[in-house]
């Protein structure tokens, strides 16, 4: 079943990591992935030299001017052939993100089908790029704001999702006009280079060479493109310590920089919650896609009166978890992606009990090949430091709280400002945790989980996760320049203010 798979996609035993412009080629170190479930290689990736991203940078430089020139609509069109090439791959795709990564294959087949709605999202975006006619205080004046293309955008993913995070990027900053410059993780490298397969397939005839560019590689090249001033825009998804870095070496050359990292997310459970909803949702936040998810749950802040019942729910939720090989449909839960991610959580793990905290489920290693893990349950204090640590695994935190400010200042005393949810029937706490004194994270959720954003509403947070908004609402804008502009259709040359410059 796999060898078809990787038949359908393209992939070889040995496949070049560059790719999107005439004459593209790999002259960089070998890459070779392993299937996390299996501990078994994967096929081969000549990644990109420094060489082959200056090439690359060079051909998407040449193809920026034309691709900005072809009308918005134009451009959408080739999104739309993209978006349907994607859906004839979807199960091949979504099965090549499970067996480099681990996610199970529903989650895989919702990573592709993510970039399917992003592709529709895009195309519609293509007959809506609108600026603003401003009244202007001068008479017989006419003010606009229009948008235009910004340039090449780099593109800077991470493992956890290989492939949608591209999307959520690349198609809105082609319909803007851009030219995408994709750099993903190392870790997942046939994703991106089945995706570009995809992408050539679908625009092929539509004179797209250079627009859609791919260089697998690793830190190297993303320092570079970081530092490089031909990219006006880096987007960048990954942990904190990564952006910060990726941020200030964009900032020195006075660039734009589009951070998506990490998130500490948590999940109040109040008085009036409905139980059945609150478990349900938290099981999934805690532990979709094996704790790997910006998204994550990593905090359960539970009311007193709650306490003992939501843990004692949760541990025989966690008993009954399915766990095992991320293709076979019962399971819920795949494996992580690396040995260090295995060994981060259990010192993460031993941090916590040295803290005062207390595993009550999980937290063991199976006993099989494999990078597999029990989700953990620890019983905690918000005081404890660890909690304030983003563990890139399934490790969950609880504590209890008295009073509804008790449970907001806890939620908002960690760095991280990305996604939170509360559970609660009681209208005024809803209205509280979404208003400017309630979550200070980007997006606030009233009784569903923290996982599963929609491509319709702007993605992104606040405080340490970098401030950055991508997918939909207006982030459009970040990928093109503001225009003011001012028309004179009078005889007269009438100054803003009211100055007087009397000449002649």
């Amino acid at each position: 079943m796999f060898d078809e798979i990787l038949r359908e996609l393209g992939i070889e035993e040995l496949n070049s990591g560059v790719a999107g412009y005439p004459g593209a080629t790999a002259s960089g170190a070998l890459l070779r992935t392993i299937n996390p479930a299996t501990e078994e290689r994967l096929p081969a990736v000549q990644s990109a030299s420094l060489a082959d991203y200056e090439a690359m940078v060079a051909q998407a430089c040449l193809a920026f001017p034309r691709w900005r020139s072809r009308p918005a609509p134009a451009r959408g069109e080739a999104v739309r052939r993209i978006g349907e090439a994607l859906r004839r791959h979807k199960r091949a795709l979504g099965m090549l993100v499970t067996l480099e990564v681990g996610k199970i294959r529903s989650e895989g087949e919702g990573e592709v089908q993510e970039m399917i709605d992003m592709c529709d999202f895009a195309v519609g975006l293509s007959r809506q790029l609108h600026g603003l006619t401003i009244a202007s205080e001068r008479p017989h004046h006419r003010m606009m704001e229009q948008w235009h293309p910004l340039g090449p955008v780099g593109v800077l993913s991470a493992f956890n999702f290989p492939v949608a995070v591209w999307a959520w990027n690349a198609f809105l900053a082609a319909v803007c006009g851009d030219v995408v410059l994709w750099k993903p993780s190392p870790r997942a490298p046939l994703s991106a280079v089945a995706v570009a397969r995809i992408v050539q397939e679908a625009t092929r005839g539509l004179d797209c060479e250079g627009v859609f560019n791919l260089a697998v590689a690793g830190a190297e090249i993303g320092e570079r493109m970081a530092a490089d001033p031909r990219v006006p825009l880096v987007s960048a998804t990954g942990s904190c310590a990564m952006g910060k870095r990726v941020g200030q070496i964009v900032a020195h050359r006075m660039g734009r920089a589009l951070l998506e990292l990490g998130g500490n997310n948590a999940i109040v459970i109040a008085p009036s919650a409905t139980l059945e909803l609150a478990i349900r949702a938290t099981a999934f936040a805690a532990v979709g896609t094996a704790g790997q998810r910006c998204t994550t749950a990593r905090r359960l802040i539970v009311h007193e009166s709650l306490h003992d019942k939501v843990v004692a729910r949760l541990q025989a939720v966690y008993k009954s978890l399915p766990i095992g090989d991320p293709w076979d449909d019962r399971t819920l839960v795949g494996p992580l992606v690396s040995e260090a991610a295995v060994q981060a959580m259990q010192t993460a793990l031993e941090t916590a009990r040295s803290q005062g905290g207390q595993v009550v489920a999980g937290g063991a290693r199976l006993a099989r090949k494999g990078y597999f893990v029990e989700p953990a349950l620890v019983l905690a204090r918000p005081d404890m430091p660890i909690v304030g640590v983003e563990t890139f695994a399934p490790v969950l935190y609880i504590m209890n709280y008295r009073s509804f400010e008790q449970a907001l200042a806890i939620h908002n005393s960690v760095e991280q400002g990305l996604s939170s949810a509360i559970f609660t029937n009681d209208l005024r706490e809803a209205e509280r945790f979404v208003a400017a004194e309630g979550s200070d994270c980007g997006i606030a959720n009233v009784n569903i989980g923290t996982s599963g954003a929609e491509i319709g509403g702007a993605f992104g947070g606040e405080k340490t996760t970098g401030g950055g908004r991508e997918a939909g609402s207006d982030s459009w804008k970040a990928y093109m320049r503001r225009q003011t502009c001012t028309i004179n259709r009078g005889d007269d040359l009438p100054l803003a203010q009211g100055v007087k410059f009397d000449v002649g």
